[in-house]
């Protein structure tokens, strides 16, 4: 019976990444409906404020009434409070299935068992902890938010052969390959907020937008303390939404936020984010930004291209024990690092 069970919230666990970009601070969730050892329905959460996976998978069954006495397998404890959309358990209570088997209970405390209770009191069966641990990995976002009340943070850089971030002069184009790049604008995509020094703005002048990749742009965050000057700069003069944070002022035009803050340490600006519903972060740099946050010891993931050209001498990378695994990006490495003693 485990292995069966094994077998459909892995099936849950496809399903739920189909959503990833498109759910924003809500959990990735997928949901399969078995009956006979077949499968008759399957769904997942494809958009914030749309339906979630298990209303659904409910809508995919053709025969209503082959739900009763079915297997839902769902990969997150189904909600069983009102939001954007209606509870998910009253409506598989309606259909009477003989029993819901989960990979993780919620964390948010308005569920938090609230929808396994409700289950089990209305005579389903319900089992928890199917391939737990793989359902923590998979919402890593959702569980650092929710836990942690910050969003979870994954570091992005490039460094040549010889371990440089950049030339003197700031100058980092060019160390990765084109399609290295177009990886980092799917994961543009992927991740509500995306952050940089003031530095990397002012000598590389980037866009920080998805345009290589099909998905929504994230948040752009600047760390800019001074409020050095942005003027014809792209993040402040095209239509996308910008955040400044800084210690100068507060003020808003054209969606672009001037956000004062006496403490710029990471965490403030971290508890910043947090509040104004950022759940994930992708941070590009530079340096002393990269730098400041390793100190501080509050992220998540470093994922890490290495290119195969040497600058000899330049602005050093961060000083990480890179893993002997690593993916193949061309003629690139990219090397993923994850923070287990993370704050």
């Amino acid at each position: 019976m485990d292995k069966t069970h094994h077998k459909y919230i892995e099936r849950t666990f496809y399903l739920a990444k189909k959503g990833l970009g498109n759910v924003k601070q809500n959990p990735l969730v997928g949901c399969v409906i078995v009956k006979d050892n077949k499968i008759i329905g399957e769904g997942y959460h494809k958009k914030y404020g749309k339906e979630h996976a298990e209303i659904n998978a409910i809508k995919s069954v053709t025969n209503k009434k082959e739900i009763e006495g079915s297997s839902i397998y769902v990969n997150l404890e189904p909600c069983s409070h009102y939001g954007k959309t209606p509870p998910c358990t009253l409506e598989i209570i309606k259909h009477k299935p003989k029993e819901v088997i989960i990979a993780n209970k919620d964390p948010n405390k308005k569920v938090n068992g609230r929808g396994i209770n409700s289950l089990r009191e209305n005579g389903i069966n319900v089992i928890e902890g199917i391939k737990r641990k793989e359902g923590e990995s998979l919402n890593k976002r959702f569980f650092t938010n929710q836990n942690k009340k910050r969003p979870y943070v994954i570091l992005k850089w490039a460094q040549t052969i010889d371990g440089f971030i950049a030339r003197k002069n700031g100058d980092s184009r060019w160390i990765s390959n084109g399609l290295s790049r177009k990886f980092v604008h799917k994961w543009r995509s992927e991740e509500d907020g995306i952050c940089v020094g003031i530095n990397t703005v002012l000598i590389d002048n980037p866009k920080l937008n998805v345009r290589k990749w099909k998905g929504d742009n994230p948040l752009r965050i600047i760390i800019n303390p001074n409020l050095k000057s942005l003027k014809n700069k792209k993040v402040i003069n095209d239509e996308l939404l910008s955040l400044i944070i800084n210690q100068v002022e507060s003020s808003s035009c054209s969606g672009k936020e001037f956000y004062k803050t006496k403490n710029l340490s990471f965490k403030k600006v971290l508890d910043i984010l947090y509040k104004k519903g950022i759940s994930s972060l992708l941070v590009e740099g530079g340096a002393k930004t990269l730098n400041n946050i390793i100190q501080e010891n509050i992220w998540d993931e470093a994922r890490v291209f290495t290119g195969s050209n040497k600058f000899d001498e330049g602005i050093k990378a961060p000083s990480f024990k890179l893993s002997k695994h690593f993916q193949d990006i061309d003629k690139d490495k990219l090397y993923t690092i994850y923070n287990n003693g993370r704050n």
